[in-house]
């Protein structure tokens, strides 16, 4: 009975992390650039205990949740007249200065800041090829789509657009801002620069609606699966403890 204790708690466990992840998702379904997590599990035989213990002890060590990751997939590109809003079609993020340190985003609603400074709208530098930032002379502004700025004809910087091997090589920062994991070094990305659009989450609402319904379902079942064999301890407690001699 004990295994089936541990084993209910940590489906409620899981379900319930899966919870926090698909209400983050939703409510940042109108975010511009927002990635969505997807969580994932893994098989209890390949944790590891699996060479050494029984099946039931690998569960108790609640290994089944594996975690979740970010999904790279792509969102709707948004057209809005203005010249510095960027969207990016395919791979690649935008790289930016924070005080943290240098982060990664598909957040590209920028402005001119009065230096001429490329900036976020938190006034953060947005950064070319070589994490520099980028300067924009006043005048009528031109972005390529490989990036490139240009004012009034004359290239004034180059986007930096950067790509990683997968979700796991970032960290969310926040609702939109992604941090490189340790060790990872991001490349060029080949993504394709829309100048005079956004791009929206790509966590869809309705999608996203069902997904949080579901995970709530699932984890009432475990919850109450769990007081189950909760109860089944206190009746072995109380009625069959005071009959052992």
């Amino acid at each position: 009975m004990e295994s089936g204790y541990y084993a209910a708690y940590a489906g409620l466990l899981a379900r319930s992390q899966a919870l926090d992840v698909a209400a983050a998702n939703l409510a940042n379904a109108g975010t511009a650039g927002y990635r969505a997590e997807r969580d994932y599990f893994r098989a209890a035989l390949l944790g590891p205990e699996a060479l050494t213990s029984q099946l039931d002890e690998t569960v108790n060590n609640f290994g089944v949740l594996g975690g979740s990751r970010l999904d790279l997939g792509q969102g709707a590109l948004t057209p809005t007249g203005n010249p510095l809003d960027l969207g990016i079609e395919g791979q690649g993020f935008f790289a930016i200065r924070t005080q943290q340190g240098v982060r990664y985003t598909r957040d590209g609603q920028f402005e001119r800041a009065q230096d001429g400074t490329l900036t976020t709208q938190a006034g953060e530098p947005v950064l070319d090829e070589k994490n520099q930032p980028i300067r924009v002379p006043v005048g009528e502004i031109a972005v390529g789509v490989d990036g490139a700025v240009s004012v009034n004809g004359a290239i004034a910087g180059k986007l930096g657009v950067f790509a990683f091997p997968s979700g796991d090589a970032l960290t969310a920062e926040g609702a939109n801002r992604y941090a490189a994991a340790i060790g990872v070094q991001p490349v060029a990305a080949a993504g394709v620069v829309h100048q005079g659009s956004l791009e929206a989450s790509n966590q869809d609402v309705i999608e996203g609606s069902l997904q949080l319904v579901l995970m709530q379902r699932q984890a009432e079942m475990m919850q109450k699966a769990v007081s189950i064999f909760s109860n089944d301890f206190d009746k072995t407690a109380s009625e069959d403890l005071p009959r052992v001699p």
